[in-house]
């Protein structure tokens, strides 16, 4: 079976927690790959990325994605960069994705300086505005849903999920 909803998004959307708020609100276990990835490598994902580089990354977070995807039953939440490899995207086929959209200056709010945030090295205003720009597009292609969380809290963007998914 599959999950229940797989959250997709840039950083700064509120994935986890929107995924928690849900995993609560329907009794059923969460899962962050990102987290899957930390526990299953003993790494920081910032650690992985300076240290094996980000091809190496990506091919563990797919390979999470793909295990998750088989065995998780519950609200999944998935890396921002986690659509962005095609094999990704093809295993979403046919599975409830909502995309948590989020503005360029609520990103940067929510992510702050970006510390332990290899993608955002540099000027992050300029980075996630970048990664937006290019991602936005891909998370679209892939949702069932379109959620926007500027100026909401994770409790109304939870409530909005729930009842697109009643």
């Amino acid at each position: 079976m599959p999950p229940r909803v797989v959250l997709v998004g840039p950083m700064g959307a509120g994935k986890t927690t929107v995924a928690g708020l849900l995993g609560e609100a329907w009794g059923v276990p969460v899962r962050d790959t990102d987290t899957d990835i930390v526990a299953t490598t003993g790494r920081e994902i910032s650690d992985i990325f300076v240290e094996s580089g980000e091809d190496h990354f990506r091919e563990l977070e797919a390979a999470a994605v793909a295990t998750a995807l088989a065995e998780h039953d519950g609200v999944l939440a998935l890396g921002g960069g986690a659509v962005m490899r095609s094999e990704t995207r093809d295993l979403l086929a046919g599975v409830p994705v909502v995309f948590l959209r989020v503005g360029l200056t609520d990103a940067v709010k929510r992510v702050g300086l970006g510390v332990g945030r290899p993608m955002l090295l540099g000027n992050v205003r300029s980075r996630v505005k970048a990664l937006l720009d290019e991602r936005a597009p891909i998370y679209a292609s892939v949702a069932t849903h379109v959620v926007d969380t500027d100026d909401r809290t994770p409790d109304e963007v939870a409530a909005q999920i729930q009842e697109l998914l009643a």
